[in-house]
């Protein structure tokens, strides 16, 4: 369905050893649900450690194809050697998600039999102190999933109004105390410049009362988790990148979708529902009337969500759900 002459690997990767250990969320509920086959092209539009991608590679065998997508130019260094045995069906390309019509237009690929979304931060983003996510290690404040960005978290800490950071924490990180924690950075910021996660940590557990930070998860938890998403737009691009995959779906292709959090998942609902019952007519109309067709079946009413099993060996994916819909 997609372009026969398929290009072979040609990313120019750094030489600096980008090691992580990377296991894939529900990886065989993913698999099922892309309903790959010998031959078919699909898309990983979030490599990272590249395990979702090896698996539609073996298991598309011996013709099929794949197109890689990742912003984090380390991310596509641990792929291109992960996957280097499947080179003549690979193409690895550094690009947001949001810019997947533009990579498959550049590659002339009409259209792909399957596109997945791992959405959020990855494990070795996280557990790499020196990029900032982590309130954990004390490290630069910095937390941009493409490194070449403009803006890292140190610089919306610095500069933004105490509304603003108070929105973004409460929106994003759905956190009680975002005004008071914004008072609290605001006020800091004035004496010193706030320029690691380990300042920031501290003016969050000052600015929570001792009564809220004894239960729960860490009290920085939600501050971080906010501002990782303001700072790389993540909730911004969602909606449209979503919709621009839909359109690069052949009939019968899947879009699967793993969110990690409940803003994300709400995205992915809400534009699922949207393009697989788009009238507008009023429900007490015997027949539609405004002609909009839907685009769209939803696989799985329910999100799917990690087994026991899988909770077990991989306790970061507790908070995962996969929605799967496929194009009429």
């Amino acid at each position: 369905m997609g372009n026969n002459s398929f290009p072979v690997n040609k990313i120019e990767i750094s030489n600096k050893c980008v090691q992580f250990t990377h296991l894939p969320v529900m990886l065989e509920e993913v698999m099922e649900g892309l309903n790959l086959f010998p031959g078919g092209l699909y898309v990983d539009c979030t490599a990272g450690g590249g395990g979702h991608s090896e698996e539609i590679l073996r298991r598309t065998s011996p013709d099929g194809k794949l197109l890689a997508l990742d912003q984090d130019p380390d991310a596509l260094s641990v792929v291109s050697r992960r996957l280097e045995n499947y080179v003549e069906r690979l193409w690895l390309e550094r690009a947001n998600f949001i810019e997947l019509n533009v990579v498959m237009n550049k590659l002339q690929i009409s259209k792909v039999d399957g596109i997945l979304f791992d959405l959020g931060v990855s494990s070795y983003q996280l557990d790499n102190p020196a990029r900032g996510f982590s309130y954990m290690e004390d490290a630069p404040l910095d937390m941009r999933m493409d490194p070449s960005q403009q803006e890292t978290a140190a610089q919306l800490v610095q500069k933004a109004s105490k509304k603003k950071l108070t929105d973004i924490i409460k929106k994003y990180g759905e956190e009680k105390w975002a005004s008071r924690i914004a008072d609290f950075i605001v006020r800091e910021r004035k004496k010193q410049a706030i320029e690691t996660t380990a300042q920031l940590v501290e003016i969050i557990k000052a600015a929570v009362p001792a009564s809220a930070r004894r239960k729960g998860p860490h009290p920085a938890k939600r501050t971080f988790q906010a501002l990782r998403i303001a700072v790389n737009k993540e909730l911004e691009i969602l909606e449209d990148a979503l919709r621009v995959a839909v359109e690069e779906l052949a009939p019968g292709g899947r879009i699967c979708i793993i969110s990690f959090h409940s803003l994300e998942d709400r995205v992915v609902k809400e534009v699922f529902k949207e393009l697989s019952d788009p009238c507008t007519c009023p429900r007490d109309f015997p027949q539609c009337v405004c002609g909009l067709k839907p685009s769209v079946k939803r696989v799985s009413r329910k999100p799917i969500v990690p087994s026991p099993e899988e909770l077990d060996q991989n306790p970061r994916s507790r908070s995962a759900k996969l929605r799967i819909a496929e194009k009429l």
